[in-house]
């Protein structure tokens, strides 16, 4: 199992140590989330810091950003990290794509779907010189000059992650990407019975082996030195599941284990403006439905248990006011859990 991290974005004066730490503790993967900040620059840093350590967005909004744009920048972190970085994208909801970001909002799986088709399109074009010819619903890409071409990298082309919940998300996530990054508002069982179908039926029109398409996520990890730091943790899940929980799009998972009722209730709060009354919804065995917790002494096994034998790359949440703190040893006890994912299989020639 591969282990990730994040990485400061709010000040990029505070990257590169960050970035040089992560790769010295012996994580895996670094990450970086769009939501104050843009997700790229920080990577741009860690790029120049580090050596070994994966750099990827976790995850950059896409719809808001032409795909020329989303290319040009991800071949640059591609060609300065040596081909170390993975596009990690993300629909974003439609209130925020189009009151936000003021772009116009349509079914979000198929655009994704053609979004992904024209990055790749875009890539080729740069580095085998096939003619830029793609036509879309959505996008439509027909004229790249030999100016506006950047140089070839010879590295692999770069993977491509999506996040998805829904089915229809999950199912281009199989057939048109290289992984999939689940959300934390997920269980085992909704893991099992939904996420792993939607992706096999979309890896089965892809062609894509799963040794070859790494699952990262689907749940919370709360853990650190100390009981404290652990009870602290657990309280910030608690309150980020009853966040997500009161939004209709994730009410899928709850309805699996039949919490419909729960997600109506805190629906019904947030309307209200009672975020700071919604926690005590959640139950400690709702807790436990979406994460795994416990001591740095204990969280290997939690985390096995939880994610074992699905997802392949995971990561531990920080809370407000207490850090998980892995070390070196647990990194390593947590990469030791087996995963069926063996490597990105990116081709120029697919």
């Amino acid at each position: 199992m591969r282990v990730s991290t994040a990485i400061p974005k709010a000040n990029l004066n505070q990257v590169a140590p960050a970035a040089r730490a992560a790769e010295a503790s012996g994580f895996d993967s670094i990450s970086s989330m769009e939501n104050a900040n843009d997700p790229f620059l920080p990577l741009a840093v860690a790029a120049m810091e580090t050596e070994r350590v994966e750099l990827m967005t976790g995850i950059a909004i896409s719809f808001n950003r032409s795909p020329m744009v989303t290319a040009n920048v991800s071949h640059d972190l591609q060609l300065a990290s040596g081909g170390r970085f993975k596009l990690g994208l993300g629909s974003q909801v439609k209130g925020h794509n189009v009151r936000r970001f003021s772009v116009p909002w349509t079914a979000p799986a198929p655009r994704m779907r053609e979004y992904v088709e024209a990055l790749r399109a875009i890539w080729r074009c740069w580095e085998t010189g096939e003619r830029l010819n793609f036509v879309g619903e959505h996008y439509q890409f027909t004229l790249m000059t030999p100016h506006f071409v950047p140089q070839i990298t010879g590295l692999p082309m770069t993977p491509v992650t999506i996040a998805a919940v829904g089915p229809a998300m999950l199912r281009v996530a199989g057939s048109h990407c290289d992984g999939v990054q689940l959300h934390p508002f997920c269980t085992r069982r909704y893991m099992e019975e939904v996420v792993l179908a939607r992706l096999q039926e979309g890896r089965a029109k892809g062609g894509v082996a799963r040794e070859n398409f790494e699952i990262s996520g689907g749940g919370f990890i709360a853990t650190g030195p100390d009981e404290e730091t652990v009870s602290k943790i657990v309280e910030y899940v608690r309150y980020r599941i009853a966040f997500y929980g009161s939004t209709r799009n994730y009410w899928p998972v709850f309805e699996l284990h039949g919490l419909h009722d729960l997600g109506e209730k805190l629906h019904v709060m947030s309307r209200a403006g009672e975020w700071d009354k919604m926690a005590a919804e959640i139950s400690d065995d709702v807790v436990d439905l979406f994460a795994a917790s416990g001591t740095h002494d204990d969280i290997a096994k939690a985390i096995e248990k939880r994610f074992g034998g699905i997802s392949d790359c995971v990561s531990a949440i920080a809370a407000p006011d207490a850090d998980p703190g892995l070390t070196p040893d647990l990194i390593q006890d947590l990469q030791r859990i087996a995963s069926p994912f063996g490597g990105f299989k990116t081709r120029w020639d697919a």
